[in-house]
This record gives C-alpha cells, sequence and structure tokens, in this order.
C-alpha cells in the first residue's frame, strides 16, 4: 500500500511505484472511478483504449473480418469510397 499526502490545495503526488505500476509519465492524465466506496485510480489513455475495445468487440465477427488482410482490404475499400465521395464532382 502506497500513502500520499493532500496539500492545502487539494493535490497530491502519486507515488513513485504506483506511477510506474500505471505507466504514468509527465503531463498524462488520470481518470477516478467510483465503484461502491471505492475510488480507482486509472491512465485515462490506457482506459480509454480498453473501452474501444469493448465497443468494438464482436464488430470484426460481424463483418466478416478473420484475417489481417479482410482487414486491409475493408481500409482500402473504404478509403476508395471516400475518395470517389470526396472527387465525385471533379471530372
Amino acid at each position: 500500500m502506497e500513502l500520499a499526502k493532500i496539500t492545502s490545495k487539494g493535490q497530491i503526488t502519486i507515488p513513485i511505484q504506483v506511477r510506474k505500476r500505471l505507466n504514468l509519465k509527465e503531463g498524462d492524465k488520470v481518470a477516478f472511478i467510483t465503484e461502491g466506496n471505492r475510488i480507482i485510480l486509472e491512465n485515462s489513455t490506457k482506459l480509454a483504449i480498453k473501452e474501444v475495445r469493448g465497443a468494438f468487440e464482436g464488430l470484426a465477427e460481424e463483418l466478416g473480418l478473420k484475417t489481417e488482410e479482410d482487414v486491409v482490404d475493408l481500409v482500402k475499400e473504404v478509403r476508395k469510397e471516400i475518395w470517389e465521395k470526396k472527387y465525385e464532382n471533379n471530372d
């Protein structure tokens, strides 16, 4: 367990072992998550990545993407559609 002291301005220094464990560096942001009577401190970047993964979970299967090549082909197709929309009136 690590301890931190609160300053008169409500600030704390995150102990080095906690910063290392959360891979926090100067300028990074942290998220405070409330779970019942507990507050959890998370690296906000990693938390965002977890949420994105959760949001897209199962989507690859729904789209029939089974291999990396399938993903590359889908990206090419989407890029082509975007390019065609952008330049459709510029014959």
